[in-house]
């Protein structure tokens, strides 16, 4: 994405932690079995009985300690306790969870191998994803690296001229030191970083760009943007007929073009290098013919007015954000990615996805429910410091997917997958 001048700074600080910025390629590279070994596979591996379950839950509980929740060992949520997650509560919605992994990641913020929650209830989607981690893992891991973290908020100024519209836009531009005071007096971790002025004939759009810290940041930048707003319509020269704090320009709950080249979320891209051994041995298919089909559905997703291209990426934002307490309808922003798959010079296969809008958070929200709780505990993601490393396995695990799905569209075991996994009491004629 193109960033502007005022963030370069600031993502370079966040990017090098102090340390110089070449050190990412070492952080980066990738880490194979002689210098790490790969961790067990999860136990019971496409094993459907409570006897697997449990085998797996032990297995877990070792790594990441006890998950009563999850394994349905512990009662259910008292509605007392979900108050502020829910409002006339009548029950809880089950959606069953599995875990793929391991899934090696080489990030900057996510270092190691990652056993990875997720909640669906489609089959064939756990195996999937299963597999794309095992090639991902074996090729040494997947590279991840988020750069830009920012949440956005733009209120709409209603006046009843163009020219009183010009003249609050006007004001407005020099009043932005006074604006990011106001807004972080609202907030103890979210800070104001930047701030787009939108007018169009006698309405003025505000995009008040957020860094939100370890939360998701949707109800911290929506606080702060009400208190700038107040501010302003108390020292404004010029005063609008109507205001809202949301004018439908942030991108919020929707894929946008703007969101897709500016970030709503997190930045985060992931890339891989797959031997050509390991795409035959493994994927069943050749780097020829993977590069061949993902061109196809390049020109395919841009004949039809993708915003990005790729796979499936929503399958894995949305399993994982069930798993973890996100908040769901965020996929419709966060599963806007680009993923490419090119032949490198020397025959192998290069594999990369980005995902500019992960709108995704370890503290507030829905990450406090039990089983997300216990699904980001999991992951080591729980609670404060750990929002970019979260993304980072979120797009490596969003590359597995894509390796998985694109080698079963060449080899055509894509329908046979989900014929096999996704309706096992249906015979094929």
């Amino acid at each position: 994405m193109p960033v502007p001048y005022n963030l370069a700074a600031e993502i370079a600080r966040r990017l090098s932690k102090g340390a110089d910025i070449a050190d990412l390629n070492e952080a980066l590279a990738p880490t194979f079995h002689d210098e790490r070994p790969v961790p067990p596979p999860v136990p019971a591996r496409g094993e459907a009985s409570d006897d697997a379950v449990q085998k797996r839950v032990q297995f877990l509980e070792e790594l990441a300690g006890p998950l009563p929740h999850l394994s349905g060992k512990a009662p259910q949520p008292s509605a007392e306790d979900l108050a502020g997650n829910i409002e006339n509560m009548i029950g809880m919605t089950c959606i069953p969870t599995g875990i793929v992994g391991p899934l090696r990641i080489n990030g900057l913020h996510a270092q190691g191998d990652f056993y990875v929650p997720l909640a669906t209830s489609e089959g064939a989607l756990v195996a999937s994803y299963s597999r794309g981690a095992k090639v991902v893992t074996l090729a040494g891991g997947a590279s991840c690296l988020t750069t830009v973290e920012q949440v956005q908020r733009a209120p709409g100024f209603a006046f009843d001229t163009m020219a009183e519209a010009i003249q609050f836009a006007a004001w407005a531009v020099g009043e932005f030191d006074h604006i990011r005071d106001v807004a972080e007096r609202r907030t103890r971790h979210g800070r104001l970083v930047n701030m787009r002025v939108q007018p169009q004939a006698n309405f003025v759009y505000l995009i008040l760009d957020f860094y939100p810290g370890d939360a998701a940041g949707q109800n911290m930048v929506t606080f702060a943007a009400a208190a700038v707003c107040e501010d302003l319509l108390q020292r404004t020269p010029v005063t609008p007929r109507h205001w809202v704090v949301e004018s439908n320009m942030s991108g919020d709950k929707k894929g946008t073009s703007l969101s897709f080249l500016d970030t709503r979320g997190r930045n985060t891209t992931a890339e891989v290098k797959l031997s050509r051994s390991l795409v035959e041995e493994h994927l069943r298919t050749t780097p020829e013919r993977i590069s061949e089909v993902w061109r196809m559905s390049l020109v395919g997703g841009i004949q039809t007015g993708s915003i990005g291209v790729s796979g499936h990426v929503a399958n894995a934002v949305a399993a994982l954000f069930l798993a973890c307490g996100q908040d769901v309808a965020c996929v419709s922003e966060a599963s806007t990615a680009l993923h490419r798959m090119e032949m490198t010079e020397q025959g192998d296969l290069y594999v990369c996805v980005t995902l500019p809008n992960l709108i995704l958070g370890t503290v507030g929200g829905g990450t406090r429910l039990p089983t997300a709780t216990e699904s980001l505990r999991i992951l080591g993601c729980l609670g404060d410091g750990r929002a970019a490393k979260f993304a980072e396995i979120a797009a490596g695990l969003a590359l597995a997917g894509e390796i998985s799905i694109i080698a079963a569209m060449c080899t055509g075991e894509f329908a046979q997958a989900h014929q096999a996994l996704g309706r096992p009491w249906q015979k094929v004629e």
